[in-house]
């Protein structure tokens, strides 16, 4: 008999050492770009970045408006059969129309290159990946994943996000 409860207490001991052994592994995603778009919304760095892409933007017009009137004089030109004017203004469409391309790309290219940096600016991101480790610890998550950047991601449960908690968070400590 004491062989039998010696033997039962053994077996429900390890069912209880092997059940506590077992954590429950919980999982949560993060959207960075709306994290980095709510956080730095009204920093300077970013209304930078907005003025020079709304300067390249104006020139970017502007240069779309002179060939449209090149195109409209060059119209007038063939009407009137002024071949040699109607020559000379198809040659500056086409060297104005080949600078805009230059210009859009070459601007574009410096564009992206200072979102990225904005967007990994070191500062900002250890102040998020801070606040990411606070909110897993404190919650339970056993791993945070960038929702964006994942192609694995397939379906993911809104009570996984905690983007607008992360969000909160900065913005409750940028106010301090």
């Amino acid at each position: 008999m004491q062989k039998r409860i010696l033997l039962f207490l053994l077996i429900n001991a390890a069912a209880c050492l092997g059940l506590g052994a077992q954590q429950l592994t919980r999982f949560a995603v993060v959207d960075l770009p709306k994290v980095y778009t709510a956080f730095f919304r009204d920093s300077r760095a970013v209304r930078e970045f907005e003025e020079r892409s709304a300067r390249v933007q104006a020139d970017v017009d502007r240069m779309t408006r002179e060939i449209q009137d090149l195109k409209s004089k060059q119209a007038d030109a063939s009407l009137r059969g002024d071949q040699s004017e109607s020559l000379r203004l198809e040659s500056e469409i086409y060297r104005k129309s080949e600078a805009l391309k230059d210009y859009y790309r070459i601007k574009t290219a410096e564009l992206e290159d200072q979102k990225r940096r904005l967007s990994q600016s070191s500062t900002f991101l250890d102040q998020v990946y801070d606040e990411i480790r606070y909110i897993a610890e404190s919650e339970g998550y056993s791993m945070v994943l960038n929702l964006k950047e994942s192609t694995g991601i397939l379906w993911y449960s809104p009570t996984v996000d905690i983007t607008d908690k992360l969000i909160q968070n900065l913005l409750t400590k940028a106010r301090r």
